[in-house]
């Protein structure tokens, strides 16, 4: 079991769960970490080269849910080894798409899409009949401020973007989602994960978050993984796959619903999805580029260094500026990565835009 810096969580699963080993990612919580674990037997180790080591471990499933570029080193050990990866980390494929999949092909791995929406198309898709497969649609909740005026979105806060109406996530997620940010990054994902081609990946606002996402084939069928907004029905599906196991998640009571909606994106309000769809067609490095210069926006706009308005005006004067090429390998992704940080950090030094 790893862990980012949360050591008494960490350490309440650990003891409840009992792993052999039991990784802490910032160092400095490594003598807490082997305090609170002391007597039970479990290994414990600190630093990010821990958490790889650990992803290298012959574990025959593992999670992959660490947030951002972060979780993409400790991916690819998993992969390297041929395990079961459930990937709940959509930057490691946004990050170092050519490079991951090209990794789980030769490493016979097996990806296992944890996201609500690639679940959903996961569960749906008929891969031995792709070529039957007309789009895919990818659906979004819209996020808090799907109803806002454009002006009133300069000066939202951090806590009212992190309010999500249907999802309980983190700050850095549920600003992506506010921004709708994070629908481009899973179109990105959804364009390595499916045989389908860029232009027939779609993105539908659907603020009740009960249609999680569907596929459309030649003959007019489309269909779709419906359920509850509950992330232990995805991660279920993973645990148990190939087969389907009982899970907790509340059952879906359309009766008590009603409604269903579905609208297109507002392009004027939500620029993120045209930005990260570019990013996609330019190819090469330019979608590392964009979820680098995006995780730095976000947390500017976190501690109140810029405004909400300036995250995908910063990301796109990165994509912009920053040198784009082909991305051979890992080294290749890490200085892509890096450089399009450095830039990001140089427009923040502008401060906030409130107009």
């Amino acid at each position: 079991m790893t862990a980012n810096n949360n050591i008494a969580l960490l350490a309440e699963q650990a003891r409840a769960l009992r792993p052999r080993l039991a990784v802490v990612a910032d160092p400095k919580g490594y003598e807490d970490l082997k305090d609170a674990l002391a007597g039970t037997g479990i290994e414990c180790a600190g630093g990010p080269a821990a958490v790889v080591e650990a992803a290298a471990r012959p574990a025959e499933w593992v999670m992959a849910a660490i947030v951002g570029a972060a979780g993409l080193e400790p991916t690819l050990a998993a992969v390297r080894r041929g395990a079961i990866v459930a990937l709940a980390n959509k930057e490691c494929l946004v990050s170092a798409g050519d490079v991951m999949m090209a990794e789980v092909r030769g490493n016979g791995a097996t990806l296992l899409p944890v996201d609500s929406e690639h679940s959903a198309i996961f569960q749906v898709f008929e891969f031995d009949r792709a070529d039957k497969v007309d789009r895919i649609i990818l659906t979004a909740s819209g996020g808090p401020f799907l109803g806002m005026d454009l002006a009133d979105m300069a000066g939202v806060t951090p806590e009212q973007a992190v309010a999500h109406p249907n999802w309980d996530m983190g700050a850095k997620i549920s600003v992506d989602s506010a921004t709708m940010m994070n629908k481009g990054l899973e179109l990105i994902e959804a364009y390595h994960l499916f045989p389908v081609p860029e232009e027939r990946i779609e993105i539908l606002v659907h603020p009740q978050s009960i249609v999680h996402s569907m596929v459309a084939y030649v003959d007019g069928s489309v269909l779709a993984q419906m359920g509850t907004p509950d992330m232990r029905t995805p991660i279920a599906y993973a645990l148990g796959w190939p087969e389907r196991m009982a899970a907790p998640a509340p059952r879906l009571a359309l009766e008590e619903i009603g409604d269903l909606t579905f609208e297109a994106p507002d392009p004027t309000r939500f620029p993120a999805l045209r930005v990260a769809r570019h990013a996609l067609q330019t190819g090469g490095g330019a979608p590392t580029i964009l979820n680098a210069a995006n995780e730095v926006a976000v947390q500017s706009f976190l501690s109140g260094g810029i405004g909400f308005l300036d995250i995908v005006r910063i990301v796109e004067q990165t994509l912009e500026t920053a040198p784009n090429g082909k991305l051979e390998n890992l080294e290749d992704v890490g200085e892509a990565d890096a450089a399009a940080r450095r830039i990001a950090r140089s427009f923040i030094s502008d401060g906030p835009t409130r107009h």
